[in-house]
């Protein structure tokens, strides 16, 4: 079996894989600190509760864009798993789509990684909107080149810093909106300026993004963490795809295997 590996800034996401079939996944928070042996102490319990054993992994790939926890999990695989975990970058391995931006090695691994499960699946232009701790656009070619988009704050962090710099300003529920734009009291304004606000920014966005594309249209899909919390505020996005980057990186490992 495959084990899928996503190291993001805010959270971990595994997926373990057999064959094409995604058989469970995890999602647990990213650790800078965290050494190999506490790392698989965390794997060692996720995989007890569903009842699956380190034993049946084969094969670990991994699309980190957190460098420190890279030597992390290259020592799990090695010391537990008894494998050698294969690493996404941009030039280093086989992915099957061409970056085609100015600096190809400076791409996020998770960008390409989307990219490629995204092109794979619909074989057509794309904007793929990632909400994770910054939320990110990716534009892809119909011949499946990746070409760049843009990167903004998401929304964790916004609301976090709204309110660290803020005196009276409380945190609210952001799950349940308002039932209005116009809030009529501190938590529904916080909830419409997050949720209408963060929605108006992603529709703005990719309405000048899909512009470029022109005269083709491509499709909009979205996926990470708070996807499903954004998406029906923003209706350009066609399609919610939260296990994108797991797919991608089951694609990868197929190809580079």
């Amino acid at each position: 079996m495959l084990l899928a590996v996503d190291v993001g800034n805010s959270h971990m996401v595994l997926g373990l894989f057999h064959d094409t079939t995604l058989l469970c996944d995890w999602r647990i928070q990213t650790s800078r600190n965290t050494t190999a042996d506490e790392l698989a102490s965390v794997l060692h319990g996720l995989f007890t509760l569903r009842q699956r054993h380190f034993a049946e992994i084969s094969a670990v790939i991994v699309g980190s864009v957190v460098p420190p926890l890279d030597s992390v999990w290259r020592k799990v695989a090695k010391k537990y798993l008894q494998c050698e975990a294969l690493f996404v970058s941009a030039g280093g391995i086989d992915t099957g789509i061409a970056v085609v931006t100015d600096n190809p090695g400076e791409v996020g691994a998770d960008r390409i990684i989307n990219a490629v499960a995204a092109f794979s699946r619909y074989q057509k232009e794309l904007i793929i909107v990632d909400f994770g701790t910054a939320i990110t656009f990716d534009c892809v070619s119909g011949k499946g080149e990746y070409l760049g988009g843009a990167i903004a704050p998401g929304l964790g962090i916004s609301f976090d810093a709204l309110v660290s710099r803020t005196a009276k300003l409380p945190r609210v529920d952001i799950s349940a909106a308002p039932r209005q734009p116009i809030g009529t009291n501190t938590e529904t304004a916080l909830q419409s300026g997050l949720l209408y606000g963060f929605g108006g920014m992603v529709e703005g966005l990719v309405g000048r993004l899909a512009a470029q594309f022109l005269p083709a249209v491509p499709k909009v899909i979205a996926t990470g963490g708070m996807a499903g919390v954004i998406a029906p505020f923003a209706p350009c996005i066609e399609a919610v795809e939260p296990m994108l980057t797991l797919e991608g990186l089951r694609i990868i490992h197929a190809r580079n295997s």
